[in-house]
């Protein structure tokens, strides 16, 4: 099964419920959540409180991007939020594997995510015990940037070493995927798309929540 994961950080904030429940409607089963720090990136968006609220008014897989330093600190609070999944970056934590252990006896999925210029190496030691593995194709931290062909490249690279290795974790890719480069981004081996501005910056989320299922169930 293919998904896409519409991303909350490019919906409109004055009703995120109104928002989340178009996308919903129209198929969605994931939804991607980007907490910033301000440190690890440059901006700041919201925390575990705002995710407790919005859980209320979803049935959607709360897949809860951290993108922040230490994150070890703050697993607990956003799993009680009601996160399904929780993904640190590997350029963030130092004890990769005890981290994971930590979100999975919390209750929550496990994810590791790098950034484009990080390598495959750095997670290695977690890819037999993640759920999934976030590909960022952009700089973490902005919306509405350009898909880095490099970073893309190695999604085939993940996709080969767990058909290899007979891991079971997804692969996700978030930055720059839209409906242009969409069949493009599927051929690579990829399970989960992460959409933001190409979703909830359409003209109607619902409709281009359609179209992205539209193109991803042909590689289901």
């Amino acid at each position: 099964m293919k998904i896409v994961a519409p991303s909350l950080l490019s919906a409109d904030f004055s009703c995120l419920d109104r928002e989340m429940a178009r996308v919903e409607e129209a198929g969605a089963k994931y939804l991607h959540l980007d907490v910033m720090d301000g440190h690890f990136v440059p901006n700041l968006t919201f925390g575990a409180p705002v995710i407790k609220c919005l859980r209320k008014h979803s049935k959607m897989f709360f897949d809860v991007h951290l993108m922040i330093e230490n994150p070890e600190k703050y697993l607990e609070d956003f799993a009680k939020a009601g996160a399904d999944l929780l993904n640190v970056h590997a350029e963030t934590v130092k004890n990769l594997p005890a981290v994971v252990k930590t979100i999975h006896d919390l209750g929550c999925q496990a994810a590791v995510a790098i950034k484009p210029d990080t390598p495959l190496s750095a997670i290695e030691s977690v890819l037999d015990q993640v759920d999934m593995v976030l590909v960022m194709t952009v700089y973490p931290g902005f919306s509405g940037q350009k898909l880095i062909p490099e970073a893309l490249a190695k999604i085939p690279v993940l996709d080969r070493m767990r058909k290899e290795k007979g891991y079971s974790f997804t692969i996700q890719i978030d930055g720059g995927v839209g409906l242009g480069n969409l069949k493009e981004v599927m051929e690579t081996g990829v399970d989960i798309v992460v959409a933001g501005s190409a979703v909830f910056g359409a003209a109607d989320p619902a409709q281009a929540t359609k179209d992205f299922l539209s193109v991803m169930e042909a590689y289901a």
